[in-house]
């Protein structure tokens, strides 16, 4: 309309298309329901049991609380009766682009386009958004909660909770960008390592059978530094700051190897 600004015709645009995603997924899960383990659960308590031994291995006790509740319902499971405020309220069109095809994939419904990525997960900021394929057996060391919660930790600014600024640490832990997703592939399987064995001996019994059927997860992670590194978390009494120590930005490796040698 004439005297209408870019930025409102760009507002406008993104409404009507937001809007016409909503639809056409309605359309296509309206035979869908969400599965029984969902019905009871109080989704909060879940998520904060699940992550705990994470957030409790990456940051001092002062700081676990703040970061422990971010964590805790950060988690979305997406169904028919969820979907509408994850499309409407993500900050991308993209997001909720790949929302509305993470709800189709999970109902067994049409994707939007014939190259649309299958997905299981997806974070943004301090939200994750996760498929109710999460309640259907899958493999051994999946678990698609702990792999989004892991992303929010370099989504997330120590600010936003609430935590005090300290020089040089802008966001909650300063995970190298080429190394997210091993980041939290590691974080998923390790976690699943430590519910599944309750010793170390145990746990490298669990590391040799990753590595002798070892299916790379995805193409961004590199096999033997993942290996490397889980190998490290099952040797080391606090196995996540394993983790975190081979995945952080490059500068912080180096401060952290010169500090432990003097």
């Amino acid at each position: 309309m004439a005297g209408e600004t870019f930025t409102e015709r760009a507002r406008q645009g993104d409404l009507a298309v937001r809007a016409a995603l909503i639809a056409l997924v309605k359309s296509r899960t309206g035979h869908a329901s969400a599965p029984q383990e969902l019905a009871n659960l109080d989704v909060v308590s879940f998520t904060r049991a699940k992550v705990g031994p994470m957030v409790r291995g990456f940051f001092p006790k002062a700081e676990q609380q703040s970061v422990l509740d971010i964590l805790a319902r950060s988690v979305v499971f997406l169904t028919p009766a969820t979907i509408e405020p994850g499309l409407k309220q993500s900050r991308f069109l993209m997001t909720a682009w790949n929302l509305s095809n993470l709800l189709l994939a999970s109902c067994g419904s049409k994707l939007l386009s014939e190259d649309a990525p299958s997905l299981i997960g997806l974070s943004e900021e301090t939200t994750c958004y996760v498929s109710t394929a999460y309640f259907t057996p899958s493999g051994q060391f999946d678990d698609f909660v702990v792999h989004e919660a892991a992303h929010i930790f370099h989504n997330c600014k120590t600010q936003m909770i609430g935590l005090p600024a300290i020089r040089r640490r802008e966001w909650l832990l300063d995970i190298d960008f080429d190394k997210r997703e091993t980041f939290a592939y590691a974080c998923e399987v390790y976690s699943r390592m430590l519910e599944l064995g309750r010793s170390t001996s145990a746990r490298r019994e669990l590391l040799s059978r990753i590595e002798k059927n070892l299916a790379l997860p995805d193409d961004r992670v590199v096999a033997g530094e993942y290996i490397n590194i889980l190998r490290a978390a099952v040797s080391a009494r606090n196995g996540w700051k394993e983790i975190l120590q081979n995945c952080k930005l490059a500068h912080r490796r180096r401060a952290t190897s010169t500090n432990r040698t003097t």
